[in-house]
């Protein structure tokens, strides 16, 4: 497994460089970063970690480190002060084109509740926080949107996964179960751990193809 991770810099994305070197130990991790001086430093010393310094727009560097790649899984998400403009969706535009171009077809993209999907059950948890982030972090909701519209629309060809994420903690668990909003097991919180566990598990998995799962970590 050649496996491209983005967003690897923060500490989900780190979670999910460590999970994918201890799940395919004689795979491949290739981590794209703006700031590549921000992954640990035992990790940029790892033989099988291969590290390219670009940003989401210089489209030559996203390239090549897509060469030879086996599936995509970005940990890119929307900060509470998120420009406008909806960025991350727009990358992801010109990231599908080359997954197309490549004929890497399978890919996972972080979202929130922010992002419907047709499953989804009423629940007025899920509601308020959705609320709350539209009114008080609108470019972050609009991010979110932008990303589930994309990916469902110009990536309907891919074999994606929308994985749906609550609030997220540090926390040591890799716990974790998928749903859908409204589902009694779909709770709030989410280990970092868990989000990685869960990612990489389904890379092969593909329990969710063409979903939006919700995951939190197991009552």
């Amino acid at each position: 497994m050649r496996l491209l991770i983005l967003g690897g810099t923060g500490p989900s994305g780190i979670a999910l460089i460590r999970k994918a070197l201890e799940v395919y130990p004689e795979g491949t991790v290739v981590a794209y970063a703006r700031s590549p001086e921000k992954i640990p430093e035992d990790l940029q010393a790892n033989a099988l970690v291969v590290i390219i310094k670009g940003t989401l727009e210089e489209l030559d560097k996203v390239e090549q480190a897509l060469d030879a790649v086996d599936a995509v899984v970005s940990a890119l998400g929307p900060l509470p002060n998120q420009p406008p403009g909806n960025p991350i969706a727009t990358f992801y535009g010109h990231l599908i084109e080359l997954l197309y171009k490549h004929r890497i077809l399978r890919f996972l993209a972080l979202a929130t509740a922010s992002h419907p999907d047709p499953h989804d059950k009423p629940s007025w948890k899920f509601a308020a926080l959705v609320t709350g982030v539209r009114t008080l972090a609108r470019n972050a909701y609009s991010e979110i949107v932008a990303i589930g519209q994309v990916v469902t629309t110009k990536g309907k060809d891919l074999d994606y996964t929308i994985v749906r994420v609550p609030f997220l903690t540090n926390a040591e668990t890799e716990n974790v179960v998928a749903g859908y909003i409204g589902d009694a097991k779909i709770g709030m919180i989410l280990t970092r751990k868990a989000y990685a566990a869960f990612c990489i598990a389904e890379l092969e998995k593909r329990e969710w193809v063409k979903t939006a799962p919700m995951i939190c970590n197991a009552a």
